[in-house]
Parts: structure tokens; C-alpha cells; sequence
């Protein structure tokens, strides 16, 4: 999926203002202004219109959690992966925890959407890549998720 796409649909599903999104980018460490957040909010069609990078996407992901959550105390033992592609995979994984959503929590989301997955293709989304019943999420499945997740959060 986009991730233009994704920044969008959660800035919606929170009500986030241009400065308050900005803010929390700026949380997991990454410098942006607001006029860089408007042309990264544009739609592909429309004049102006940048494309969201995995790094900028990751950032605001990791700020969401530190947002929700509160700032953690990062492991040594592991290593955070900013080079490498962010997945829709990753983007569910990072949704979830900024929640704190569970598994009941994940498939009443689906279901808000219309979206019917089993339990254990769901757990399967949130397996780490090589596993043997790792699956990779769908542009379908996430987009789903987000409408949901914005069912639930704005009624």
C-alpha cells in the first residue's frame, strides 16, 4: 500500500492537526516542517504532491507508538532496522503495538470493515518474515485494517 495512503488514513482516524502530526514525527527523531507534511498529505494527481518515503513513514509509525504509549527504553540487543523496506507487514505490526490491540481487538477491527480472516491467518500477518506460517499482508488486508481502526476510533 501507499504509504501517502496509510499517513492519511491514520492522520484521519486520529483527527491529527498538520502540527500535531509534524510533532509527532519530530518524536521518533526525524525533522520535518509543515509544508513537507502538506505535500506528503496530497493526493497523487494533485500539483505538489511528494511521495512518502519508508523512512518518513517509519518515523511517524515510531512516533505514533511513543505517542500513544510513552517513550521505551530500547534494547541493545536490537538493532533498529531504518535502511531497510517497510512492508505493510511492518506497518500492521507498528499499528498495533501504538494501540495496544489485541487479538480480539484485531478481528472486531476486520469485522467493523467487512472483512472476514481466521485467527490463525491473522496471527500468521504478525510472524516474523521465514517463519514457516509467516504471511505477507495484503494491500487489501491493511487497507481494510485502516478502515476499521477508523470505524472504531471515530464511530
Amino acid at each position: 500500500m501507499i504509504n501517502n495512503d496509510v499517513l492519511r488514513s491514520i492522520r484521519y482516524a486520529l483527527d491529527l492537526s498538520d502540527p500535531k502530526t509534524v510533532e509527532i514525527i519530530k518524536l521518533a527523531g526525524h525533522d520535518i516542517d509543515r509544508p513537507a507534511l502538506v505535500a506528503l498529505l496530497k493526493k497523487e494527481d494533485e500539483e505538489g504532491y511528494v511521495e512518502c518515503d519508508d523512512i518518513i513513514m517509519r518515523a511517524f509509525l515510531d512516533g505514533l507508538i511513543i505517542f500513544k504509549r510513552g517513550k521505551s527504553d530500547a534494547k541493545p540487543d536490537q538493532p533498529q532496522k531504518t535502511n531497510a523496506p517497510l512492508h505493510n507487514n511492518d506497518i500492521l505490526k507498528k499499528l498495533r503495538i501504538a494501540f495496544e490491540l489485541k487479538e480480539d481487538d484485531l478481528h472486531q477491527i476486520m469485522k467493523l470493515a467487512d472483512f472476514s480472516i481466521s485467527k490463525p491467518e491473522l496471527s500468521a500477518l504478525f510472524r516474523k518474515e521465514g517463519h514457516k506460517n509467516y504471511r505477507k499482508c495484503g494491500d487489501q488486508a491493511l487497507r481494510n485494517f485502516l478502515k476499521g481502526l477508523t470505524m472504531r476510533l471515530r464511530g
